[in-house]
């Protein structure tokens, strides 16, 4: 995790998505916590409980830290973080093939078509945007579920480190082609469990009590 970015600038790049809010706002009326996790004598909660609590803090400031250090990235970056991602997901064959079947948009993102396995059955449209002020509206994506006619196939991926408009989601939902929107959260997310620009630097080995071995 980066060491050089504040809580409050991590904050601030979360309060444009939605779903941060609301997961703010449901903490904040519930609980009246800070946003730090307390490790205090609260007898409703087991040591677990606080384990996990401190473990998704210190996720959600380490996606903050990747999307912050995504949108600062140049666009030849992005593309191979794109690739990287799809390929470590399963998506797209090998580094080499998912690298050839996409290509810059010239807007500061990607396209293409990759595969949906190894052995190419199906076909999946891939368009990702590195975006920081800009929205994306349902325009772009009705523009990006008529591309997807001329690959004969119905499904998609969208991908931004911006955000999606509530008339892009619901679009999405009134549409036969199975479109995936994959905003700025998500994204540092799935950078997260599929280990692209993050690194394990510590493991704990929690441990209990074998009652199977105190048998006489």
């Amino acid at each position: 995790m980066a060491g050089g970015r504040s809580s409050a600038n991590r904050l601030t790049l979360l309060e444009q998505f939605p779903s941060y809010c609301e997961f703010r706002d449901r903490k904040n009326s519930s609980s009246q916590l800070s946003a730090s996790v307390e490790l205090n004598s609260d007898a409703s909660r087991t040591p677990d409980d606080v384990i996990i609590a401190a473990y998704q803090e210190m996720r959600k400031a380490l996606a903050a830290d990747l999307l912050q250090q995504v949108t600062e990235m140049s666009d030849k970056f992005f593309e191979r973080l794109v690739v990287d991602l799809l390929v470590a997901m399963g998506y797209g064959g090998s580094l080499d093939d998912a690298g050839k079947a996409v290509g810059k948009s010239g807007d500061g993102g990607i396209d293409g078509v990759i595969k949906e396995d190894k052995l190419g059955l199906d076909a999946i449209v891939v368009q990702a945007k590195r975006w920081t002020a800009n929205v994306v509206g349902r325009p772009d994506i009705q523009s990006f579920a008529g591309s997807m006619e001329a690959y004969r196939t119905n499904k998609g991926v969208f991908i931004t480190t911006s955000t999606f408009s509530q008339p892009a989601i619901d679009y999405v939902g009134q549409i036969q082609r199975k479109i995936v929107l994959i905003d700025g959260v998500a994204l540092a997310n799935l950078m997260i469990d599929h280990n692209i620009g993050v690194s394990e630097y510590r493991s704990i080995a929690l441990k209990r009590l074998d009652t199977d071995y105190f048998v006489e």
